[in-house]
């Protein structure tokens, strides 16, 4: 009897230890960590979300419908997959089937001498290369390679500024005019040091079609 009161008064301790914990670390810290998270960044808890009008959706901000996050990079391409013209590129990417899926984040996984993968390099460089009208060995690594997640919202200033000639053709805009506003788009290095110089693809692109350097075409 003496074993059957004890298993039965252990049981009874860890059931309540377990819903004790489960309403503290379950309930109660999932509570205050997104009360802290709404009330302090509501932008970056709500997704860094960008309505069409390059200003920030989610929380208390308001705002139009959102158009992307300012996290995630995404396509900027017609039905058939080519690139818009009037639109800045974004890198590759390799999540999902047709890329920029935030569901199925991911790398090829493909090796640097992996045939296939180099194949596709080479094939992209081309294609770039012939876009912007510039020899191959001007093509950036980052234009031709996708990130570990698939998902980079950013490109590199090289990549950016080679693009300049092509964007300001397809919109009729100056091009030293949108060379500047690319400039003035590079993100520095974190805290100095973390990370490298980078220029948000959907920012920039948004801020073109709110007519940074006029009437932008569509």
């Amino acid at each position: 009897m003496s074993n059957l009161r004890g298993t039965v008064r252990l049981t009874g301790v860890a059931l309540r230890a377990m819903l004790v914990l489960t309403l503290v670390l379950g309930v109660g810290y999932t509570l205050v960590v997104t009360g802290i998270g709404q009330l302090a960044l509501p932008w970056q808890s709500n997704g860094s979300l960008v309505d069409a009008k390059d200003r920030p959706v989610g929380g208390w901000t308001g705002g139009d419908a959102p158009v992307g996050s300012a996290l995630i990079g995404q396509s900027f391409s017609d039905a058939d997959g080519n690139a818009l013209p009037q639109y800045f590129q974004p890198r590759p990417s390799a999540a999902g089937e047709k890329g920029y899926d935030p569901t199925s984040s991911g790398g090829s996984n493909l090796g640097p001498n992996n045939p296939d993968l180099t194949d596709a390099i080479a094939e992209r460089r081309a294609a770039i290369a012939a876009r912007e009208h510039v020899a191959e060995s001007a093509v950036p690594a980052d234009a031709v390679t996708a990130s570990g997640s698939g998902l980079d919202p950013q490109i590199s200033p090289a990549y950016a500024l080679l693009q300049v000639d092509r964007v300001a053709a397809a919109r009729g805009v100056d091009p030293s005019a949108l060379r500047k506003l690319v400039e003035s788009k590079i993100q520095t290095r974190d805290a100095g040091y973390l990370g490298e110089p980078r220029v948000n693809v959907l920012e920039l692109n948004l801020a073109l079609d709110d007519g940074a350097l006029g009437t932008a075409s569509r």
